[in-house]
This record gives C-alpha cells, sequence and structure tokens, in this order.
C-alpha cells in the first residue's frame, strides 16, 4: 500500500499522455500577463533545482500532516528559487484547451484561479485517501469551477516536452488529463 499524500508534502506530477510519458509538471520560462512562470511538463521531475517540485496547501484550511482526500481542494506551491509561485490559470489557451497554466505570486490571483479540486480515480483500499501512485484529475477554482481540467496540448518551451493548460475534459486525449503524485525532497 502506497503513502497517503498529506499537506505539506512535497511532490512531483507525472502526466499520463502516452502511458505516462507525458512529463513532469515544471515551471519553465517567462509567464504571460504578469504572472510569475510559464508551467510545461519537463523529461525529468528535476530539470532544474527546484522546477518540478510543488508543495501541496490546503485552500479550506486542514492543516500541514493532515491526508489529502478525493474532492478536497489544494494548492500548489512551486518551489524554483524558493518561490516559483502557485499554479494558476491565467489567459485564453489555444483550440482545443480552456486557459493557459502558468504560477502567479499569490495563491488566488483571481477568484479561484489557484484552487484545484483533486479527484482520484481509485485508490486502495477504498478510504478516499489519496496515494502516492493514485491517478488523479485537478479540476481548476476559476469562473464557479468552471475552469478547466490540468491537461497537457501541443509541444511546450525549449527544454520541456509538453504545454500545460486546462481543458474542458478530465481527460481530453488517452492520459493528457491524468496525474499521479510521487515524493519529491526538495
Amino acid at each position: 500500500m502506497a503513502d497517503v499524500v498529506k499537506y505539506g508534502d512535497l511532490v512531483h506530477l507525472q502526466n499520463g499522455y502516452n502511458s505516462w510519458q507525458g512529463g513532469y509538471l515544471d515551471t519553465n520560462g517567462a509567464a504571460n500577463d504578469g504572472n510569475k512562470y510559464g508551467v510545461s511538463t519537463a523529461a525529468s521531475p528535476t530539470r532544474a533545482k527546484g522546477t518540478g517540485t510543488w508543495e501541496i496547501l490546503s485552500a479550506s484550511g486542514k492543516a500541514a500532516g493532515a491526508d489529502v482526500v478525493t474532492g478536497d481542494v489544494v494548492y500548489l506551491r512551486n518551489l524554483y528559487g524558493g518561490d516559483g509561485g502557485y499554479l494558476d490559470t491565467c489567459g485564453h489557451a489555444p483550440a482545443p484547451n480552456k486557459y493557459e497554466v502558468s504560477t502567479s505570486h499569490g495563491k488566488d490571483r483571481a477568484t479561484g484561479t489557484g484552487r484545484w479540486r483533486v479527484f482520484a480515480e481509485t485508490s486502495s483500499p477504498d478510504d478516499s485517501k489519496v496515494r502516492i501512485g493514485d491517478v488523479v484529475h485537478l479540476l481548476n477554482g476559476y469562473d464557479s469551477w468552471n475552469g478547466g481540467f490540468l491537461d497537457t496540448c501541443h509541444g511546450g518551451p525549449p527544454a520541456g516536452l509538453y504545454g500545460v493548460s486546462t481543458s474542458l475534459y478530465s481527460d481530453r486525449a488517452p492520459g493528457t488529463g491524468e496525474w499521479k503524485f510521487s515524493k519529491a525532497t526538495s
């Protein structure tokens, strides 16, 4: 049985596209519209120090060390340079996706843009706790939870694999909206 993901954990997020070859969620390059960094996937969870490391924080006041359960609302804070910003939706994405994804300076650049609801497909045992290795989907809270699901789509920037944006579908193409948490050390 895998470890339960807890608030305060440092994690990597691996994308399920192309049989789990979609890369790891990563900050890479400048962001649009005044946000902090662009977000794409990278071949490695450690492309550069902290770019692929995310701290899980509760958006509903759960304490550090509490279990993350399916349906919880989280913030994901990147550790690049000690503070790579919060995973955020900002600006319209190219078709067929909905919004661009980057990091912002604060938890919520606009109402709900930095909030992500975690939906696990299943876990073992069946107790609603999210575990390392569980397949999850992340729904963005912008526009009353109509911000779309975290998704890989199109090519990424130099040193990146795929662009990251949100989709109206939980899995727009096989694996593009699937993610797995793994433990990170920094």
